[in-house]
C-alpha cells in the first residue's frame, strides 16, 4: 500500500512543482495585470504548502516518527513567518523572490529529512535563526546611506576572514574551507562573498574609467582570489573572479577587461591543474570517471547513475539509493533529488534557480543609483555562478568544484549567507519601489 501511495505522490509532487515553475515565469510577464500577478503569487504559495504537506506525509508514513510531525509544524511556522515578514511588514518586497526562496527551502527540508533527519533538523533551526537575523536587513539597506563609503572596510573584513581560514582552517577534500569555533563549523568565504560584492561596488560605482582606481580594485580583488587559491578553494576563487569580471565590465563597459580576465582565468586553471593534485584528480574524474572508479571517479559515477536511474518522474521518496553518493547532502544533493523526485522535478528546480537570477538582474536594471545597481548585479552573479558550479559538477558538465547548491544543500554557512543575499536584494527592491 505504501508503495502505491509513494508512486502516486511522486507524480503529484512533480505536477505541483511544474505548475509552480510555470506560474513563476508567468507572474513576471508584463502581459498580466497586477491583480493577475497577485493570483499567481497566491497559487505559488498554495503549491508550496501542498508540496510540503504531501512530501512530509510520505516521510511520516515511511517511518511513523513523531519527529517528522514536529518538523512539519516547525516548517509551517517558518514559512508563515517568512510570509508575514516579506508580505506584510515589507509590503513592497518582491513576492516572486520570496516564494522562490521558500520553495527551494521546502525542497531542501524534504530531501534532507529523507537523507539524514538530524541534519534536516539542524538546517531547519539554522533557517529559523537566519530568518530572525535577515528580517532586519531590508530595513537596514534602506536606512544606512553610508554603505557606499566603506570600501576598504569591506576589503579588510574579507581578506582577514579568508586569511584566518587559510592559516588555521580545517582541510577537507584537499581544500581549507571551514573554521571550527566553539564546536561550530563556519565557512567564512560564504560571507566574504557578500563583503566582496560591496567592496567592488563601492570602488567602481563612480570610478568611470579611472585607471588608478581600477588597478587598486583589481589588485585587492586579486588578493582575495590568491588567498582562496592558496587555501585550495578553487570553486570559491572561481566565484569571486567571475563576479568581479562581470561587475568590472558593468561599471566600465570595456570588453577588453572581460577578455583579459578570461585569458588570465584560463592560464590560472592550467596552472592549478599542474600545481594541485586534487585538481588533477577532479579533472581526470571529469574526463574519464570510469578510469578512476574506485577513487576520484566514485562520486561522479554514482551521481550520474542516480540521475539516470531516476528517470523523468523519479523512483519516489525512499525508493532510491542516494546515500551511496559521498557527501550527498552537500555537494551532490541535486543527484538525490533527481533520483527520487525525477528529471522533470529537477529541471523545474533549475528553472526556479534561473528565475531567481533573472529577478535579481531585473531588479539591478531598475535601480537608478549606480552603487546599489552594482550590488544587486554582483549578488546575482554570486548566486548564479555558485548554482552553475554545483549543477555543472554533479552532471559532469564541468569538473566538480565542491560548492553547495544555494538554499538546497546542507550547510549552515551556505544557508545563512544565501538568506542574507536574498534579504539584501529584497531591501534593494523595497528601496527601489519607495524611490520611484
Amino acid at each position: 500500500m505504501l508503495h502505491i501511495i509513494i508512486s502516486v505522490s511522486r507524480i503529484i509532487l512533480v505536477l505541483l512543482l511544474a505548475f509552480y515553475t510555470f506560474s513563476c515565469f508567468a507572474a513576471l510577464s508584463s502581459r498580466f495585470s497586477e491583480d493577475t500577478q497577485d493570483d499567481f503569487y497566491f497559487q505559488q504559495t498554495a503549491c508550496m504548502y501542498l508540496f510540503l504537506l504531501i512530501a512530509d506525509g510520505i516521510l511520516f508514513l515511511h517511518s511513523f516518527s513523531s519527529q517528522i510531525i514536529i518538523m512539519t509544524a516547525m516548517e509551517l511556522i517558518f514559512f508563515i513567518s517568512t510570509d508575514l515578514i516579506y508580505k506584510h511588514i515589507y509590503k513592497n518586497a518582491s513576492m516572486a523572490l520570496t516564494n522562490n526562496m521558500c520553495i527551494l527551502l521546502a525542497i531542501s527540508f524534504i530531501i534532507l529529512t529523507r537523507l539524514d533527519m538530524d541534519k534536516a533538523y539542524r538546517q531547519l533551526v539554522l533557517a529559523g535563526i537566519g530568518l530572525l537575523i535577515t528580517g532586519f536587513i531590508p530595513f537596514l539597506v534602506r536606512k544606512l546611506f553610508f554603505l557606499d563609503r566603506l570600501s576598504y572596510f569591506y576589503a579588510a573584513i574579507g581578506i582577514a576572514g579568508l586569511l584566518i581560514v587559510t592559516v588555521a582552517g580545517n582541510t577537507a577534500y584537499g581544500a581549507k574551507l571551514s573554521l571550527s569555533v566553539g564546536g561550530i563549523s563556519l565557512q567564512p568565504s560564504e560571507f566574504v562573498k557578500i563583503f566582496f560584492v560591496f567592496f567592488v561596488a563601492s570602488m567602481l560605482y563612480n570610478s568611470g574609467n579611472d585607471p588608478k582606481k581600477i588597478k587598486i580594485t583589481s589588485l585587492i580583488a586579486a588578493i582575495h582570489v590568491v588567498i582562496l587559491v592558496a587555501a585550495r578553494d578553487l570553486g570559491g576563487a572561481g566565484i569571486f573572479l567571475i563576479t568581479y569580471l562581470i561587475m568590472l565590465y558593468a561599471a566600465t563597459q570595456k570588453l577588453s577587461y572581460l577578455l583579459l580576465g578570461g585569458v588570465v582565468s584560463a592560464l590560472g586553471l592550467v596552472a592549478a591543474y599542474y600545481v594541485f593534485g586534487h585538481v588533477r584528480n577532479r579533472v581526470i574524474a571529469w574526463l574519464d570517471p570510469l578510469s578512476v572508479a574506485d577513487s576520484a571517479g566514485y562520486q561522479i559515477i554514482h551521481s550520474l547513475f542516480a540521475i539516470g536511474t531516476g528517470g523523468w518522474f523519479g523512483s519516489g521518496l525512499y525508493q532510491g539509493m542516494p546515500e551511496k553518493i559521498p557527501v550527498v547532502e552537500k555537494d551532490f544533493v541535486f543527484s538525490a533529488i533527481s533520483e527520487e523526485l525525477g528529471g522533470v522535478f529537477a529541471l523545474c528546480m533549475i528553472f526556479i534557480c534561473i528565475s531567481c537570477f533573472l529577478m535579481m538582474f531585473n531588479i539591478a536594471m531598475q535601480i537608478h543609483e549606480p552603487f546599489y545597481k552594482l550590488v544587486a548585479l554582483g549578488l546575482g552573479c554570486v548566486y548564479a555562478t555558485q548554482t552553475f558550479f554545483t549543477l555543472g559538477g554533479v552532471t559532469r558538465f564541468i569538473p566538480s568544484t565542491g560548492v553547495t547548491l544555494p538554499l538546497v544543500s546542507y550547510g549552515g554557512s551556505s544557508l545563512m549567507s544565501t538568506m542574507i543575499l536574498f534579504a539584501i536584494i529584497q531591501g534593494l527592491y523595497v528601496m527601489r519601489e519607495t524611490r520611484l
